[in-house]
């Protein structure tokens, strides 16, 4: 990609304070003004930006994208420069100065190596390199494609092969390792080749489907109007049909390219983006984007068209000053820059897949999802759950939402289906996110895989897909936005990953421990006057778990406290029968923290404390059995149970004082006794003192000898 400055009078949008949009790109940009530049290219095999002079090339890293990213600079000898990109390792820097040849530069030791084609009936259109085992650097020509080996000893190329056809233009992505070879009168008819770690693959050739004008009955298709992307591991050719006013898709297999619909386009012209497998359909004319999730193939946009957004840009009109103070020299070097804030400027060409460079303005842009944003513009709850759980690069954010807007519908007493269609996505999507190890992967969601989706490959992402609603109510943010903006902020400030490992966060998969957490610890207290809707909502709850969990993933329990809290709202509204058979039917799952509750909730109901009690004994806990046995003021028969488990941690004073408190002589005589029998010398302990004094005192008739 090489362009040069233009002038541009296209209105500016997207920049009011209280403006929202589906898609933003964040002020300011990666600048890249270099004097004396021959224009501007971009190596996505290695993800930079070259800026090359007459005898030197700059170069910024665009991943991680960072504004303020320093160039690295090599010298490069003189000469006209077509194109230019870097090997992958980084240590070459291929040149294409003619049509005729390509010049290979070491950057550590400046030797040159020139590479020529002599044919008169070829030139060169482009290379690129590649990461096959057979070769290191494809070079693209008007009679097909040479494939070269590099051999850094002997600094030199090797012919490996030659694919011989006649070739109009290509198009090619690093991401995809696929190349494109358009030829024909039209150029509609395509060989396709796939050069990846895994090999080189062939595709079958095919045709691209073109409406006909009645101005023009054998339209010509244009390399700027075909696109290759790659979303949820697949790849797609994404081709516009300027007459018909549609974007088709293509989607690639080992042996066969399928058609796999189309999408309207309202726009003369259009480019594509993807971010975060979200396709976006710039709609440039319009100066909209559309955004398609096409994970289940679906053709309905994601949200309604909107503009980009320019976030962060500092507005000059924002304040007014003299000619000739210091106010005014600021505000004269604001206004120098205001073209920057023009959205889809004539100086803007995208680049696949996320990046926007304004050659207007010598600036670089990364766009975004604004993930608020389109959770706030569904009304169709389980769907927008879905689509949140799908996004990777801002995981941490899409979990967030998803647990504001679970928690909105609850506090709102949404229709139990519509509350249980959305807990069985974010369970699916859990379970699924341990099944395959991406809930913690330990990887830095900017970093890029060196590792490419193979044509024929099936898609391995997360399905969370469970079918589509429609009416499924209002926007839960439309309704709750305060709500859910508190929501947020608590979340963020007591959220269970730190900072440091947000970073290092690929799922927004919501486990269990985070479901309770910040879904149903925050509303209990709210929710007191709703009782029965909020245990049948933690039971649909417990019925995902169940589904989704216990078949593949037996060790992944329920929070305890959400059963804890499901005794609590029985209790609390008489439903003692019911709260029984959740226990009996393990319903209610056996724990200590169960248990201690059962009890506490059983101080009126008999049975519901001997369920605890029962629960104790069955779970093996013994101490906590014996302690509540003597609290009860069975210490006689918490003493036996204490000998046969062999509990020896329970203080003896504990069941002396509760003796005691019988007024009955005889019973603390009784326990005396036993601790002498059994514990080897309880006689000379203060313990046994300090009773056996007391209980002299009380002129008891017993006498321990």
């Amino acid at each position: 990609m090489a362009g040069k400055a233009s002038s541009t009078q296209a209105s500016v949008g997207g920049l009011g304070s209280g403006a929202v949009s589906h898609v933003f790109i964040q002020y300011p940009p990666l600048r890249y003004n270099i004097p004396g530049s021959r224009g501007f290219y971009y190596d996505d095999g290695n993800k930079l930006l070259l800026s090359p002079t007459s005898d030197q090339v700059f170069s910024w890293k665009t991943s991680p994208f960072s504004p303020n990213a320093a160039p690295n600079i090599d010298s490069i000898t003189e000469g006209p420069i077509h194109s230019i990109r870097f090997s992958l390792d980084e240590k070459l820097i291929a040149v294409q100065r003619f049509s005729t040849s390509i010049q290979f530069l070491h950057r550590e030791t400046g030797e040159a190596l020139t590479q020529r084609y002599m044919s008169e009936s070829e030139s060169i259109l482009w290379f690129f390199w590649t990461d096959c085992p057979s070769c290191d650097i494809v070079v693209v020509k008007t009679g097909g494609l040479d494939l070269f080996a590099y051999d850094h000893p002997s600094k030199s190329l090797a012919l490996v092969e030659t694919k011989t056809m006649a070739v109009s233009w290509y198009v090619y992505t690093h991401e995809s390792r696929l190349v494109l070879l358009a030829s024909g009168m039209q150029c509609k008819s395509f060989h396709g080749f796939q050069l990846s770690s895994a090999g080189i693959i062939r595709l079958p050739k095919f045709e691209m489907v073109m409406a006909k004008s009645e101005a023009i009955s054998k339209p010509v298709l244009a390399s700027e109007d075909v696109y290759i992307v790659t979303v949820y591991g697949r790849i797609y050719c994404l081709q516009v049909d300027r007459v018909s006013m549609v974007l088709h898709s293509y989607r690639f297999y080992r042996d066969a390219i399928i058609q796999q619909g189309s999408l309207p386009i309202y726009s003369s012209k259009v480019s594509v983006s993807v971010v975060d497998n979200v396709l976006l359909v710039h709609q440039v004319d319009a100066k909209v984007v559309i955004l398609y999730d096409i994970f289940s193939d679906s053709r309905a946009p994601i949200s309604a068209p909107l503009p980009v957004l320019l976030r962060g840009f500092p507005r000059s009109d924002n304040f007014t000053s003299r000619p000739g103070t210091k106010e005014s020299e600021s505000l004269e070097t604001s206004d120098s820059n205001d073209n920057e804030a023009i959205i889809y400027g004539d100086g803007w060409t995208f680049l696949v897949p996320d990046l926007i460079c304004d050659i207007a303005n010598n600036g670089l842009w990364k766009i975004h999802l604004g993930l608020e944003a389109i959770s706030a513009s569904s009304s169709e709850v389980p769907s927008i759950l879905e689509f949140m759980q799908r996004r990777k690069l801002e995981a941490n954010k899409a979990k967030q939402l998803c647990l504001a807007i679970t928690q909105t519908m609850i506090l709102e007493c949404r229709p139990i289906a519509m509350v249980a269609k959305a807990m069985d996505v974010l369970v699916t999507s859990y379970s699924l996110s341990l099944k395959n190890g991406s809930y913690f992967k330990g990887i830095k969601t900017e970093r890029t895989s060196s590792s490419v989706s193979n044509v024929s490959g099936p898609f391995q992402g997360i399905d969370v897909n469970t079918g589509r609603t429609d009416g499924l109510g209002k926007s839960v943010q439309h309704e709750s936005a305060s709500r859910v903006n508190m929501f947020l902020f608590f979340c963020w400030t007591n959220a269970s990953v730190s900072e440091q490992q947000e970073s290092q966060l690929t799922s927004p998969a919501i486990s269990p421990n985070e479901m309770y957490r910040f879904v149903f610890a925050p509303i209990k207290e709210e929710m007191t006057g709703e009782p029965s809707y909020l245990v049948s909502i933690i039971l649909e709850l417990f019925r995902s778990y169940g589904n989704h969990l216990n078949a593949h993933l037996e060790k992944v329990k329920v929070h305890p406290n959400l059963f804890v809290l499901t005794i609590q709202l029985l209790a609390r509204s008489g439903q003692h029968a019911e709260l029984g058979l959740f226990v009996i039917n393990k319903i209610i799952e056996p724990s200590k923290e169960v248990a201690l509750q059962l009890l506490e909730s059983g101080r009126q109901n008999f049975q519901i404390r001997k369920l605890g009690l029962d629960m104790l004994r069955l779970l093996s806990l013994h101490q906590d059995y014996v302690l509540l046995l003597v609290q009860d003021g069975y210490y006689l028969k918490a003493l036996r149970y204490a000998r046969k488990h062999k509990v020896t941690t329970i203080r003896p004073a504990l069941f002396l004082e509760a003796a005691f408190t019988s007024n009955d002589p005889q019973h603390p005589a009784a326990v005396l006794r036993f601790f002498s029998d059994f514990i080897p010398g309880f006689r000379s302990t203060s313990d046994f003192f300090t009773y056996y004094g007391i209980l002299n005192e009380m002129n008891s008739s017993s006498v321990i000898a």
